[in-house]
């Protein structure tokens, strides 16, 4: 369970290692980890797991039917078959939906912006997660709208991200990054790359631009996380995962990085920084 659901948690009046106790696992975002810790929590018998993206929700369901499950962070529960429907979830697992695929038009308007010479999009995912599938397609297709030539990367495995970088030097203008558990571990990494290939990144989360991203546009995730505790509270009380219905982002952030922009060149115009939340410098 992450800190932020604690503190909602705590705020509900349970309290750790007084009426509630908790297990904290990390997967690395590696899908085999995954797997494993939801099989070790459903040995251990808890009562509710939390998760904090798709790939580790789909381990969890597969791990256990009865168990309720409240994922804090999924982009397209509908779509990626996590839940019957949004008003009515069924099953066992229910929570918050960021609905990352509906804003990649929304990121790629942002981005032209900034790099108004835009013709040639790349845009990374990891093809073993089903969420970053679906949004490869959303970002195809609204690239598309907007006559940008497509450069797909599929990535599986850490191992992969350097080369698939390094061999866009010259082939791209910008890099959209679908945001995912592999590529939050591997940000540093991605962005690192793209700077010394002088690619302008798009992220979905704050966490890559404080990571040397130039852009991010998305859910705040600090919100999310918060409101997750208020379904842990409901199901510990005895409410049934299957009858609370999946809720929507309020808050959003646009984060702009003012030093990834200087150093690779961007002028980002004042009426843009005036409507980011976050500036870095």
């Amino acid at each position: 369970m992450d800190h932020r659901i604690c503190a909602t948690t705590g705020e509900l009046g349970w309290i750790d290692s007084r009426n509630l106790a908790i297990e904290y696992r990390w997967g690395e975002g590696r899908n085999e980890r995954f797997t494993q810790i939801a099989a070790e929590f459903v040995r251990l018998k808890v009562d509710v797991i939390v998760t904090g993206a798709t790939p580790p929700t789909i381990a969890a369901k597969q791990a256990t039917s009865v168990i309720p499950i409240v994922f804090a962070v999924a982009g397209d529960p509908v779509g990626t078959g996590l839940v019957a429907s949004l008003a009515r979830p069924g099953g066992n697992a229910t929570g918050l939906s960021t609905q990352t695929p509906e804003l990649a038009g929304k990121r790629l308007e942002v981005l032209r912006e900034v790099v108004p010479r835009l013709r040639r999009l790349a845009i990374m995912g990891n093809v073993g997660n089903p969420l970053s599938v679906l949004e490869l397609g959303e970002v195809q297709a609204a690239a598309r709208t907007l006559a940008l030539e497509v450069h797909t990367v599929e990535i599986q495995r850490a191992q992969d991200i350097a080369p698939a970088i390094e061999a866009l030097n010259g082939r791209a203008d910008a890099l959209y990054v679908c945001i995912d558990g592999l590529m939050n571990t591997n940000r540093i990494r991605i962005n690192t790359l793209s700077l010394g290939t002088r690619l302008p990144t798009m992220h979905g989360a704050r966490e890559y631009v404080e990571s040397g991203g130039l852009m991010s546009y998305g859910p705040n995730f600090v919100d999310l996380y918060r409101r997750a505790g208020d379904y842990v509270d409901k199901i510990l009380r005895g409410a049934k995962p299957g009858d609370l219905p999946i809720e929507q982002p309020t808050k959003y952030d646009f984060i702009i990085n003012l030093t990834t922009a200087k150093a690779l060149g961007l002028e980002v115009s004042p009426s843009l920084l005036a409507r980011a939340d976050e500036v870095i410098e």
